[in-house]
């Protein structure tokens, strides 16, 4: 039986405060925090972004600041409910998928967009972070942004089926993270079926899905080796889209904390480590598509005439979006396309 939200914050609470007892402080911080999220412990979203942007903070604060990693949803509730956490104040920080949480985030979403985000993860998250305050800060009520980035994009991952052409995309069903992508795939004549990451390698292994929309990095992490058969890119490493992630902080939590604190977050959240999570996820997407090969899955890099056919075919996706999300009144949604597409460009490598 499902536990209500409210259930579910008690538990939570009750296992942060064991846990926190079971282990004695030789050197207890001065401001101790939770990070929540979705993925296994040893995925590398942990162990080479979370652990050492950890790590650097409380080296920066000589030690007054201790922050405890919850990895695969362990102080309960399911990836969808992240965002909540944090703006309840039930977890300090949580690092989760925007896309998880749909409608929250309609601004951001522009980053997701196929022929927006093309292949550079290093100059899509500079473009989030220079967008921020203009475009996106009022869609992220009661948490305290500290860094949003990109994986390396969406690719195509599939079970028996190679793809060269958009018509080889008709009538799979291919698993979704988020909106945009769901549009992606129908934009392809294919079916989308939407689920999180964790439920993928099931979903393949009792072909609820043919494939999904999803980066190379996550291969180790849930065995795609094992489950898939193509791996299938675009040109140059190009990608249908991304998925955005963020690293926010409950906002009461933020605002309590003093100044000397919140900078060493600050310092340690900026354009160099910007620079730095983009390189980290092209170079684990590296590291999960050789692991692939090396088992025998054949990786199709499309040519240059092939990708043309997909990126003209998902072109209508970005004029879908600006009629939904500029259909709400408030929003300039061409104009944030068009910022976007700008400031991508403008710190492409």
């Amino acid at each position: 039986m499902k536990r209500s939200y409210a259930t579910a914050l008690a538990g939570m609470s009750a296992l942060i405060a064991s846990t926190a007892m079971t282990f004695p402080a030789f050197a207890q911080a001065e401001y101790t925090f939770t990070l929540h999220h979705f993925l296994g412990p040893t995925a590398p979203a942990q162990t080479q972004m979370l652990e050492p942007w950890a790590e650097r903070i409380e080296e920066a604060s000589d030690g007054r600041v201790d922050i405890e990693i919850y990895p695969s949803m362990s102080l309960g509730g399911t990836p969808a409910e992240l965002i909540r956490q944090a703006r309840d104040g039930v977890v300090d920080m949580i690092w989760t998928l925007n896309g998880y949480s749909p409608g929250l985030f309609p601004r951001t979403e522009v980053f997701e967009l196929p022929n927006v985000h093309t292949n550079d993860p290093i100059a899509t998250n500079l473009a989030i972070a220079e967008l921020f305050d203009e475009y996106l800060a009022e869609e992220h009520v009661g948490v305290q942004v500290l860094f949003q980035h990109v994986h390396a994009g969406q690719a195509i991952q599939t079970v028996d089926t190679p793809i060269h052409t958009p018509a080889d995309v008709a009538g799979l069903n291919l698993r979704i993270p988020t909106r945009t992508s769901a549009w992606v795939v129908e934009a392809l004549g294919g079916n989308p079926v939407s689920m999180p990451v964790p439920d993928f390698p099931q979903a393949l292994s009792r072909g609820v899905v043919d494939g999904g929309l999803i980066p190379w990095e996550i291969i180790p992490a849930q065995q795609l080796q094992d489950l898939t058969d193509y791996q299938i890119e675009l040109a140059d490493k190009g990608r249908l889209g991304a998925s955005v992630f963020q690293v926010s902080m409950n906002l009461d939590r933020w605002n309590s904390l003093p100044e000397d604190i919140q900078q060493i977050f600050l310092d340690n959240s900026g354009e160099d480590w910007l620079r730095e999570v983009g390189q980290i996820w092209r170079d684990i997407d590296e590291a999960g598509i050789a692991i692939a090969t090396e088992a025998g899955n054949e990786h199709i890099t499309l040519t240059e005439e092939e990708s043309a056919a997909f990126i003209e075919a998902v072109e209508p996706v970005i004029g879908r979006w600006v009629d939904e999300v500029g259909g709400q009144g408030s929003i300039d949604a061409q104009a944030i396309v068009d910022a976007a597409r700008a400031a991508i460009a403008e710190n492409a490598q």
